[in-house]
């Protein structure tokens, strides 16, 4: 029975392509380490006032990031923590 639906031959000048070579490359594993911290604090006492930007700028500077701020009775406390170098 024939439906007119023939599939040509593929012509000889279009070769089928090669299959790409298999991935060779190998993931190392990952192995997880929890970071270290290193903690600093800085005390401004009410006549000092707060810090300025460029205070915190330069601790910026040198990894350190604000993690808290809080008031007492001899000032404000800033804390500041960074990842403590191996």
């Amino acid at each position: 029975m024939h439906n007119g639906l023939e599939i040509p031959p593929r012509p000889p000048w279009s070769p089928v392509p090669p299959l790409p070579p298999p991935h060779s490359h190998i993931e190392p594993p990952m192995i997880p380490v929890e970071p270290l911290w290193e903690y600093r604090e800085v005390v401004r006492g009410h006549e000092a006032g707060l810090m300025t930007t460029d205070e915190l700028n330069a601790l910026g500077a040198d990894n350190w990031e604000l993690a808290g701020v809080a008031a007492a009775g001899d000032g404000v406390h800033f804390y500041f923590k960074r990842e403590r170098r191996r």
